[in-house]
């Protein structure tokens, strides 16, 4: 029997294992500690691990992990399940956001790709759905080194019984062989008693990839909902290129 597959589920476990210890949450993740998604997925059996830690000037914190694998299931498919322990306003919370994404047209140079991603968010304490959410990112490439992603979705937010547009536009710049600048702005849209929520957000980051298993991100902006306190990120991903092939 092949190796690999020996060590497959052993790989996943343990990934699955480091999320289940951060104990979950944002309602709404997309490429890394990012907010605006890219189109693409890695390759069938590849895993990757993000994790990030985020502190804002209102003492608010989150601490996430991001374990995802790409599977073929009759087209492939990235299984992600995030974990997240939050703290805003005093208030402390543990969530899980399991996602599924496929891409529907593939990315390529002067041509726009698309992909398509649904999932949700559950309290840990209650076992609640919080949150369920469904997005299509789209990615215009430039060139090898710069992009442009959009995305557009749609979020309930079931805790308060709100509906809401998600929207998001972000340029990513690879300046160096080891080193690429993000900017982007995002927000939700809707009918809500909750003025925040409708301000647009910006953050912008670098991220500093030496090889093709690890990279670092720095990122200072806003995040999605709450009174707007300004926020820094620091976030690394470590990738198993073949982790079950």
């Amino acid at each position: 029997m092949n190796s690999k597959l020996i060590r497959a589920p052993g790989l996943i476990g343990a990934i699955l294992t480091v999320a289940a210890l951060l104990l979950p949450g944002a309602a709404w993740a997309a490429n890394g500690a990012y907010a605006v998604d890219a189109a693409d997925i890695s390759e069938v059996g590849s895993c990757k691990l993000e994790s990030w830690i985020s502190t804002a000037t209102n003492t608010d914190f989150s601490a996430v992990a991001n374990p995802s694998c790409v599977v073929n299931i009759g087209r492939p498919v990235e299984l992600t399940l995030q974990a997240n322990r939050a703290r805003s306003d005093g208030d402390w919370s543990t969530t899980l956001s399991p996602k599924a994404k496929t891409v529907l047209v593939p990315t390529g140079i002067g041509k726009f790709g698309f992909s398509f991603e649904a999932g949700g968010s559950f309290d840990a304490q209650s076992g609640d759905n919080t949150v369920v959410f469904a997005v299509v990112p789209a990615t215009y490439r430039l060139s090898e080194v710069m992009r442009f992603n959009i995305n557009a979705g749609w979020l309930w937010d079931r805790s308060v019984d709100q509906h809401y547009l998600s929207y998001g536009l972000g340029f990513d710049w690879k300046f160096t062989d080891t080193l690429q600048f993000t900017i982007e702005g995002y927000g939700l849209a809707g009918a809500t008693e909750f003025s925040s929520v409708n301000r647009p957000r910006v953050q912008s980051g670098v991220r500093y990839r030496p090889n093709e298993i690890f990279s670092v991100d720095l990122i200072v902006g806003h995040n999605i909902t709450g009174n707007g306190g300004n926020w820094i990120t620091l976030g690394t991903t470590v990738r198993f290129p073949e982790a079950f092939k």
